[in-house]
């Protein structure tokens, strides 16, 4: 209202109290705000908790503009930090005990227990005297109070310092004021007062703000009596309406010189007892930041320094580099901070909501598949894999989770999932434990935990032992693999015909006997049937590589053709996997309640006249034997989980290809349960010690795991990285005897050339003309010659000579 009778009179108003954020120049254009808004201490609180990581909170609050404005900034803030204002509690602006008790103890029964209390200031602190005798002060609770808090104890007397005592482990925020000399002068002076008990208050930020405030406005207006600028004023009907003629401020008169003195207080820069004081476009002082206090043992105590710039830091914010626009967690530091109670460690912030009544746990009541979760039916007790897993989490979670399961559908059919997590997001109930699988359309309605089973869809095909191939000889090996070993038969053929052609006569003759000799030798090795003997060393060095190498290979040929012949797992259906399963026009078998329908329909785009409903296991293994021809199906697809308690005590069916869809099942929990975090981390530690493959053992693994039985077209085959290293080192080997050989016979080459140029004339026989032309046919005919006939040369070379000296 007074901003209304301001802006009528052209006068502005300069506040240094009114922190409402809504208060703007847009809408009162002769408005200055010359203390802070609450939008910045509202984002301040926001930070504060978005550092702890609480997620949500109760507002307290005083049911005035000042009050809901304030707290519907924080809630905006909130949710950009994905958090939220679970309750909302407004207190009337006429302090009540009764009400505010009433409000209070309520406040008990709900879960969050992270309060932001933003009311009017309060000298007897009777708000927090109630939470005492509530006994909410204590480790459980977390406060957070505002900057009227701070204002209240600032102003506290000597005499009243005792009201500290039930302020343990309370956060509080006060906007920050540069330590300057100017301040600390004006406190000096504020505190000679006080001795003299002229002044019985303390000083607080709003009082500091005031001092600044007249110091601008007498600033502005010596300004203009300085330019000798006439005040004058006017009549104006601008102030006459409805709502003002029984004010009858149409009397008043319009101030002329309003915009002049409005320009010079925009235009102010001082520097006063709160630091520089300046005005930014909205007319609202430009602020420093804000002080995050706790009171420990009756002293407040600065924990942080926040500013819209930079975040929390351990600096005041004018010694910090303000030029950044925005912050990231880590870059945030808050000193040790001791909460209600005397505790150091962060409260967790929320309890089990309800005054400790028990969780409703909704379970699906299953027709099939009970081993996962089911409803005994004369005692009512539910017991299964998944209530297994729950009751082991449970017991991690620090603290007691008393819980109720109550059944949900009728035991005649698989209930619908999609409906029971629905009744989670309803409210119906609190969270639902059970074989849920975690898909998209669900985690819209609620929030799952950490996966405690990994699924995915699979197939299952029948057996059929009966039908063999004849070239299942083939099998054992890779084609790679087979390759491989027939260009080893011929390179070894070449590299023993290479070392054994000069010393074996076995290894001579005419071009095609040899090439005979030379690969019946290389493949008789197979057999152990060669009538070749070697009279090499190198190659006979390469030949224990080499049948060494023929010993681990056919070894494992045997291994792997007895296990195809023994175990015949060749399945009567084409199926290999999900590609073929499309391709075929054959039937398809799903559980009832699934999600495999929807996604075999919508996602694969299957014609639903393809798909079957079966709701047992017998019923799987009927349709299953029955096969498409005979009005069953030709494969199922199910969750792993399913299909591998459907295979622990078959053995005609399995698993082939491999899983084609990739998720898990989780609890489900309302929309931003901490519960749900909670339980996530104790399934996590399930895992990591064991124990949550240990349960799953337990109900699925006697005496195997079927899952360990998923088909492989060829699960025996070899493959050429089993025995790569063997052929390389008999490679190493067959290069190093070729070389070897190659100089050793390019030594006898060089000697017999050195005789034959010693001779004066030429044989017949091994001719010493040598001719740039022939000399690799030359090379060619030494290496064919005999070794026996060349030692037989050097011999009678050497006798010639020894003669003839």
């Amino acid at each position: 209202m007074i901003s209304q009778i301001a802006n009528g009179l052209h006068v502005p108003l300069v506040s240094y109290a009114a922190t409402d954020p809504t208060l703007s120049a847009l809408q009162f254009p002769y408005f200055l705000r010359s203390t802070h808004s609450d939008f910045y201490q509202m984002e301040a609180v926001a930070d504060f908790i978005n550092f702890y990581g609480w997620k949500e909170v109760i507002a307290i609050f005083i049911d005035n503009d000042y009050g809901r404005n304030g707290i519907s900034v924080l809630g905006d803030e909130l949710t950009e930090k994905m958090a939220k204002i679970s309750y909302k509690l407004a207190l009337p602006s006429q302090f009540d005990v009764n009400f505010i008790t009433d409000v209070l103890n309520n406040s008990k029964y709900l879960g969050p227990r992270v309060y932001v209390v933003h009311i009017n200031p309060d000298p007897m602190l009777r708000f927090f005297h109630i939470a005492q005798q509530l006994n909410m002060m204590t480790s459980e609770y977390v406060w957070l109070a505002t900057d009227w808090l701070s204002s209240t104890l600032d102003s506290l007397s000597k005499d009243n310092q005792d009201l500290f005592s039930i302020l343990e482990g309370v956060i509080v925020f006060r906007p920050h004021t540069p330590t300057t000399t100017l301040k600390k002068a004006f406190v000096s002076r504020w505190r000679k007062l006080q001795q003299r008990d002229t002044v019985h208050s303390g000083l607080n930020v709003y009082g500091l703000y005031a001092y600044d405030t007249v110091w601008a406005v007498a600033h502005a207006i010596d300004k203009i009596l300085k330019q000798h600028i006439n005040i004058s004023f006017s009549s104006s009907g601008t102030l006459q309406d409805a709502k003002t003629n029984r004010m009858q401020l149409g009397k008043f008169k319009v101030f002329n010189g309003g915009e002049l003195l409005l320009k010079i207080l925009s235009e102010t820069n001082l520097t006063g007892l709160t630091g520089q004081i300046r005005f930014n476009a909205d007319r609202n002082i430009i602020i420093t930041g804000y002080e995050v206090v706790n009171i420990v043992r009756m002293v407040t105590r600065v924990v942080s320094y926040w500013s819209n710039h930079t975040g929390f830091s351990l600096l005041p914010p004018e010694f910090r580099k303000e030029n950044q626009t925005s912050y990231s967690h880590p870059d945030q530091k808050i000193d040790n901070v001791t909460w209600p109670g005397g505790m150091t460690k962060k409260p967790r912030g929320w309890v089990i909501a309800n005054g400790g009544r028990p969780l409703r746990i909704g379970i699906p009541k299953r027709a099939s598949f009970t081993e996962f979760v089911t409803e005994l039916d004369k005692s009512h007790n539910v017991q299964g894999y998944c209530i297994n897993l729950f009751d082991e989490a449970r017991q991690l979670v620090p603290y007691d989770v008393p819980s109720t399961f109550v059944p949900f559908g009728n035991g005649l059919s698989n209930p619908n999932y999609d409906a029971l997590v629905k009744m989670v997001a309803d409210g119906v109930f609190d969270a639902a434990i059970g074989d849920i699988a975690i898909v998209t359309n669900r985690t819209r309605n609620a929030d799952f935990t950490q996966p405690f089973a990994a699924t995915g869809l699979v197939i299952v095909v029948p057996i059929d032992n009966s039908k063999s191939t004849p070239w299942v000889f083939v099998k054992p090996f890779a084609l790679k693999l087979w390759a491989v070993i027939a260009i080893s038969f011929v390179v070894i053929a070449v590299v023993i015909w290479i070392l054994e052609h000069r010393v074996n006569d076995e290894f001579r003759g005419p071009p095609k006997q040899q090439l005979r000799t030379m690969f019946l030798f290389s493949f008789s090795t197979l057999f152990k049937t060669n009538q070749e003997k070697t009279i090499s060393p190198l190659s006979r060095m390469v030949m224990v590589v080499w049948l060494f190498l023929l010993m681990v290979v056919t070894s494992s040929y045997t291994a792997s053709l007895t296990s195809i012949l023994t175990v015949q797992q060749l399945s009567s259906s084409t199926i290999t996997g999900i590609d073929s399963l499309i391709a075929s026009d054959w039937p398809i078998g799903y559980q009832v309640g699934s999600f495999a329908y929807s996604y075999l329909k919508d996602n694969l785009n299957i014609r639903k006249s393809r798909l079957v409903s079966l709701g047992s296991p017998e019923e799987y293994e009927k349709a299953l034997r029955q096969g498409p021809k005979s009005g069953g199906v030709a494969a199922i697809v199910d969750e792993l989980p399913y299909i591998e308690l459907f295979l622990s005590n078959r053995t005609d069916f399995i698993i082939v290809g491999q899983p084609f869809t990739k998720g898990g099942w989780g609890f489900a929990f309302q929309k931003d349960s901490p519960l749900a975090v909670d339980m996530s981390t104790a399934i996590l530690k399930l895992a990591e010690s064991g124990k949550l493959q240990e349960i799953h053992h337990k109900w699925f693994c006697k005496p195997e795991c079927p899952a360990q039985r998923i088909h492989n077209p060829d699960p025996n085959q070899l493959h050429l990285r089993s025995f790569l290293e063997l052929f390389i080192l008999c490679g190493v080997f067959s290069l190093g005897a070729l070389l070897l050989f190659l100089f050793r016979v390019a030594r006898q080459y060089a000697r017999y050339q050195k005789k034959q140029m010693e001779t004066p004339t030429s044989s017949t026989t091994l001719s010493s003309n040598v001719h740039c032309s022939k000399v690799l046919h030359n090379f060619f005919d030494f290496i064919d010659e005999k070794e026996e006939a060349i030692k037989r040369y050097f011999n009678q070379h050497n006798n010639s000579q020894s003669q003839v000296s």
